[in-house]
């Protein structure tokens, strides 16, 4: 008995003297991971926080967050986004709450950069504005060009549905107006003319209740369309590019803005690699392109 005891005893002793081995060999390499994932993160540094104001197209199409993981990789940059029509994302500007703000407005941009608000604009990708309605279509407006699409709405008296928000979208829509003859301010009293002043999800979802018409970027269009009983009519019109830019915020104009960090954020979005991803997103998804790289 006392034999199998010793037994016992020298075997509990091995199994124990086996186990101290293994965590001991083990230590070394645990601690080199940690003193390696410590040395990486020292190395990177902390994360840069930029503050954007860009477009709510560009924002609620998905590419922003699309973009946001390569950019950090990259460089680093954690993007702060607010999400705005491009009137308010200048105005954003002009009161120091953005380092850098990505719009589509050309003639506000303009009239930013001569104040000397903005500096350094760069027109970097485009896409197009669609007129969606309804599928029915009862102002038969299918491939016309915008200018007599719009006229044939307003002829028809059918619903249209407006941004209202000096967005660039809305901006883009009242240059249609005026260039098919009809006076953006007198539409106002129509009853088929409505005015939301608000994004535009918002108005898309609108036109859809109302089964209405509206101007439309086609990229928030498809992230929307399976939500929607509407289908684009017109998308072949050179009245409907719409190109977008990013502009720096000029610190010696306003205060408390991080010129340094948002040119390193222009460098990468103006980049090739950018371009390439910017080319492909919405093709896996939509079967096309939703922005285009370069101007």
């Amino acid at each position: 008995m006392k034999k199998n005891w010793k037994i016992i005893t020298l075997v509990m002793l091995t199994v124990l003297a086996l186990a101290a081995c293994g965590n001991k060999d083990n230590a070394p390499a645990n601690g080199g991971e940690n003193n390696a994932a410590a040395s990486q993160t020292e190395e990177k540094g902390d994360v840069k926080k930029l503050r954007l104001t860009t477009t709510t197209s560009v924002n609620d199409s998905g590419l922003m967050d699309y973009l946001r993981q390569p950019l950090l990789d990259d460089i680093n940059i954690e993007m702060e986004i607010v999400s705005k029509g491009s009137g308010a994302a200048i105005e954003d500007g002009r009161q120091g709450n953005a380092d850098v703000i990505l719009v589509h407005s050309p003639k506000a941009e303009k009239e930013f950069v001569d104040e000397g608000f903005g500096m350094d604009r760069i027109s970097f990708m485009h896409n197009y504005f669609v007129i969606v309605g309804p599928k029915d279509d009862p102002a038969k407006i299918a491939g016309k060009q915008a200018e007599e699409a719009f006229k044939l709405i307003n002829d028809a008296k059918a619903p249209f549905v407006s941004r209202g928000d000096e967005s660039g979208t809305h901006k883009k829509e009242l240059t249609i107006w005026e260039k098919a003859g009809l006076n953006p301010e007198d539409l106002k009293a129509n009853e088929n003319y409505n005015s939301l002043g608000d994004g535009m999800g918002a108005t898309l979802k609108f036109a859809n209740e109302k089964q209405g018409y509206a101007l439309t970027d086609l990229a928030t269009f498809l992230s929307m369309e399976k939500d929607l009983n509407l289908k684009v009519l017109v998308d072949q019109s050179e009245a409907l590019k719409n190109v977008y830019s990013i502009i720096l915020i000029n610190p010696d104009k306003v205060e408390g803005v991080n010129t340094e960090l948002a040119k390193e954020f222009q460098d990468w979005m103006t980049s090739e690699k950018a371009a390439q991803l910017i080319d492909k997103y919405g093709v896996e998804e939509y079967g096309q392109q939703l922005f285009i790289s370069g101007e």
